[in-house]
């Protein structure tokens, strides 16, 4: 049983508020031992993760390498796409693993925070759902497709539907699309939810678009049920270990950079998804 802590979002007003308090100056690092802001390498590095895939992997690592590397892990689980990094600016946990670049590069910028990508792990290929159409040809005219409706996760949403003929978008868009760059409809309707939110949808819609985590966590298995299925080849969308600006080299973010790349996560990702979840290791730029 995992013996993790699982944080909601009644846990919101609390992390906004300690941003707007540390924003402006340094905030105090909850693993320092002596108020200088260098962590304590004795002291467990904490993290926070979306559940599914991230905490198991991160539990996996915890389980089986931790221990033998010396590093001492405790795993919090976050269900929104926010907290995780406000936490991480804050001081409140000392990293996270739940985002992709394009997401953290428009989060940075939008809140004027400080996070930084790490190591990259692993990709969840976004794909296309449906309870009522049984193949890509079944999608017609006047029936409704949900799509997350955070910037870049639309945006990569949209291009999936038009490098699969769903949908035609403006020549150049790519992955930063919107629903405004949609030049034919081909006589759909559009549904933009909260990306959790969205596999619960999918009984109230014709088809959704679903991020690879949520249709895991909703029983889905994106490489047999999705009609179209994001490629694994040149996608910018890796998700990786992530911590504010300042603490790249923290002792036990690198122990723990070198877990996630490691031969048996590899094993354990492949072995425990079957393609739905990809390894994607290197560097995160």
């Amino acid at each position: 049983m995992r013996n993790n802590i699982k944080l909601t979002t009644a846990f919101a007003g609390i992390t906004a508020l300690t941003l707007g308090l540390t924003a402006c100056g340094t905030a105090s690092d909850p693993s320092s031992s002596d108020g200088s802001g260098k962590a304590d390498p004795a002291k467990p590095l904490v993290v926070a993760a979306s559940p599914t895939p991230q905490a198991d992997i991160l539990t996996f690592v915890k389980d089986n390498l931790a221990e033998k590397a010396g590093l001492k892990l405790e795993v919090k689980e976050f269900t929104d796409y926010v907290l995780p990094n406000t936490a991480t600016q804050t001081g409140q946990v000392d990293a996270n693993y739940f985002q992709h670049k394009p997401y953290l590069d428009d989060f940075n910028k939008k809140n004027d925070t400080t996070i930084v990508p790490v190591v990259n792990v692993h990709l969840e290929p976004l794909g296309l759902y449906s309870k009522k159409v049984k193949s890509l040809k079944d999608v017609k005219p006047g029936q409704t497709i949900a799509v997350p409706n955070d910037t870049t996760n639309e945006g990569r949403a949209l291009k999936l539907l038009a490098d699969n003929g769903v949908i035609t978008l403006k020549a150049g868009v790519g992955a930063g699309a919107k629903l405004s760059d949609i030049t034919d409809k081909k006589g759909l309707e559009f549904k933009e939810l909260e990306a959790a939110t969205v596999p619960r949808a999918l009984n109230d819609v014709d088809a959704a678009v679903i991020n690879g985590n949520y249709a895991i966590e909703a029983g889905l298995k994106p490489a047999q049920d999705s009609l179209a299925l994001e490629k694994a080849e040149g996608n910018p969308y890796a998700n990786f270990l992530a911590v504010k600006k300042g603490n790249e080299q923290d002792a036990r973010v690198q122990k723990l950079a070198k877990l996630l790349n490691s031969a048996e996560v590899k094993k354990f990702i492949e072995k425990t998804y079957a393609g739905s979840v990809v390894p994607s290791f290197g560097p995160a730029e």
